[in-house]
């Protein structure tokens, strides 16, 4: 396996252009925001003067519980302890409990924020970087993460869904014996079915299979799993959350940078609401406010304004944070200096430098992920020739193909020509229709 090509984001036509400008520094008020060393620096210094050594040691204790049910390497141990110390900050990604881990960017977000660390601690050596997977337990679409493909076949589970997907527990196992008879000849097929067996184990829930099968992959690397689902965790942003109920923050103060975006791009990733909040029970549902009170939609359930507040006060792990408060909360409780998302993630990112100055939040470094094809030697040589670059399967490739299809071509030839000739009549026909210039050229 070798390194044929690299390719810029610059160069291929897919990329958003609001992302191609906030890499270029092109959007006003983010050029602190793009990967640089400097721009680390600045953030290095800003994380540790606002994130306290009680937010540290609460940090350190959930992680451990939360993986204490795992066989840890030597540096997911090392970086437990690290965390406790002001010199050592998280880099973080996150994404959605995938069954078996789903699309291949999920090990490649992972990959990258692997690497990350290691570049920095290479640049910064007095200080600590630790990498941190987000799981996203709270999100409830179970449809988008209930199955994944292989080459050849397409697997799924089947589970009551509707509340927080990392909650749900493993009752269908079926698609593992469907995944062995494909793979149980292959190379790495025996170690990939027992990494199923032991994840999707009945009885887990979808949290801890997800949390069991990255450790397996990357606990060499350090690599640490964070589940926000976590009433330690969440009591350290009930204020936020609680000015979210009472004052729509969010929503009032990402407004003007939403109108820029949408003015300038055609549209935002994720629209704010004026609660970003839902609420849990045996389901995730949104919480509206009426103006007198609070409701969850589509549950029969209301608040005084008095009775929600003190439900936050006395158990704020029933309040889940949107796509978009999702990065307040986690910027919150981690020491965190950069995020890597997908370009979809990085947009919304975007919409909320306003909201992190006004409640006083560091705004993280931004990195969209990177990502690999893999192409076997008989796909490179079709390529080869056909005169074709790699590259040229990222550009506009229907005009690619055109111009492959007609180069040198008779019809091409042809096309020109009538072409041309159609040129030529709407011209005459634009002169004919013009006045005359008096009216004795009428006659």
């Amino acid at each position: 396996m070798k390194t044929t090509n690299k390719i810029s984001f610059q160069d291929i036509e897919s990329i958003p252009q609001l992302i191609k400008d906030f890499l270029n520094q092109k959007i006003e008020g983010f050029e602190e925001s793009t990967f640089s060393l400097d721009n680390f620096i600045k953030r290095l210094h800003e994380k540790q003067n606002s994130f306290t050594s009680d937010q540290r040691e609460i940090l350190a204790d959930v992680l451990e519980n939360q993986l204490s049910g795992l066989t840890l390497s030597s540096k997911q141990k090392q970086n437990l302890n690290d965390l406790k110390f002001k010199n050592t900050f998280t880099i973080t990604t996150g994404h959605q409990l995938n069954l078996f881990s789903g699309p291949v960017f999920f090990v490649y977000k992972i990959l990258q924020t692997i690497k990350t660390c290691s570049y920095l601690k290479e640049n910064f050596p007095e200080f600590n970087f630790v990498p941190v997977y987000w799981m996203a337990s709270e999100d409830h679409d179970f449809a988008e993460i209930n199955h994944f493909k292989t080459e050849n076949n397409y697997y799924e589970i089947n589970e009551k869904s509707g509340g927080a997907v990392g909650r749900i527990q493993i009752t269908d196992t079926f698609f593992i014996s469907e995944f062995e008879k494909e793979f149980k000849d292959f190379v790495f097929g025996t170690e990939l079915i027992l990494m199923l067996k032991e994840a999707y184990k009945a009885g887990n829930t979808l949290t801890e299979a997800i949390r069991i099968l990255v450790n397996r992959l990357f606990s060499d690397f350090g690599l640490l799993m964070l589940d926000g689902d976590s009433k330690e965790l969440k009591s350290q942003i009930k204020e936020t959350f609680k000015d979210e109920l009472l004052n729509f923050t969010l929503h009032k103060t990402s407004k003007e940078k939403v109108d820029f975006l949408t003015g300038k791009y055609g549209k935002v990733q994720v629209n704010p609401r004026e609660i970003n909040l839902f609420y849990l029970t045996d389901t995730r549902d949104r919480i509206d406010f009426d103006g007198k009170k609070y409701s969850i939609v589509d549950k029969n359930i209301q608040f005084t304004e008095e009775e929600i507040l003190n439900e936050l006060d006395n158990h704020p792990e029933k309040f889940s944070p949107n796509a978009l408060m999702r990065p307040v909360y986690q910027e919150t409780i981690l020491p965190n200096l950069a995020y890597i998302g997908g370009n979809a993630e990085i947009m919304y990112w975007l919409e909320l430098k306003d909201y992190f100055k006004e409640i006083n939040l560091p705004f993280p470094i931004l990195i969209p992920r990177n990502s690999m094809l893999f192409l076997k030697e008989k796909t490179v040589g079709k390529i080869e020739k056909l005169q074709l670059k790699i590259d040229d399967f990222f550009k506009n490739f229907t005009a690619i193909t055109n111009n492959k299809i007609l180069d040198n071509s008779e019809i091409l030839r042809l096309l020109e020509e009538k072409e041309n000739l159609l040129l030529h009549q709407f011209s005459e026909l634009n002169e004919l229709r013009k006045p005359p210039r008096n009216p004795s050229e009428i006659w």
